[in-house]
């Protein structure tokens, strides 16, 4: 199989996602919080672009999460943090989620047969999915507001690690993924704090969502996108 990394959505116009499998990137924390809510038990996680189409969804009897710049929508019952997520009455419910980043990436994703949503704290097991399927890879990270940032490409490069040895690294995007996360892996936690991103989401009082985005295998699932549904 051939793998490929798109760094922000102002890039993915240069990649055909028609026979991809594709991975979708969003480490603080749009992607760690669907991986935590589906883990904990939450039944599906619809991603939507627009605060009007998760309220449309929050009247059909969603549970509404969303942020926008790392704040969460006042007239949302939840934001977009992991431990909002897995409270244990989310249970059984489907929530319905916008973000600033994430839920876009993956509404750009949509052509793709596969779309599935990556995060260290399910590292593991996406390595495993990828390495058990047949399609090419495209690891599409959802940066901040268009622009490149240093969490996303680590999971990137963890993730490019994993499947080296099956797997044809199609682009110097792809080198230069895996170099970053051989450099830094001996501390993720360090190197991710001190990303840009966190330093934004700091601002808020939430340093103990970064330091849960950076935990590694806390899930062994992978949520998929199935008619317009992540559900495991």
């Amino acid at each position: 199989m051939k793998i490929d990394v798109c760094y922000t959505p102002e890039l993915i116009h240069q990649f055909d996602v028609s026979d991809k499998c594709v991975v979708i990137i969003d480490i603080l924390r749009a992607t760690s919080c669907m991986v935590a809510g589906l883990g904990s038990g939450v039944k599906s996680v619809t991603p939507v672009a627009t605060v009007e189409e998760c309220e449309a969804l929050g009247k059909e009897g969603y549970v509404m999460a969303g942020e926008r710049g790392g704040e969460k929508l006042p007239q949302f019952q939840i934001g977009n943090s992991p431990f909002d997520y897995m409270l244990p009455e989310l249970k059984g419910k489907a929530i319905a989620a916008t973000t600033t980043n994430g839920t876009r990436a993956i509404e750009l994703s949509k052509e793709a047969p596969d779309v599935i949503i990556g995060a260290f704290l399910n590292l593991s097991a996406t390595v495993k999915y990828l390495l058990t399927q047949e399609r090419d890879i495209l690891l599409f990270c959802a940066g901040w507001k268009g622009k490149y940032n240093l969490e996303d490409s680590l999971f990137a490069g963890a993730i490019c690690d994993g499947v080296k040895k099956q797997a044809t690294f199609e682009s110097d995007a792809v080198t230069s993924a895996f170099y970053l996360y051989e450099s830094m892996q001996t501390d993720l936690h360090y190197y991710i704090s001190r990303s840009n991103h966190a330093n934004r989401l700091s601002k808020f009082g939430i340093m103990k969502d970064i330091d849960y985005c950076s935990k590694t295998d806390e899930f062994d699932i992978v949520p998929r996108l199935i008619d317009g549904k992540l559900v495991v």
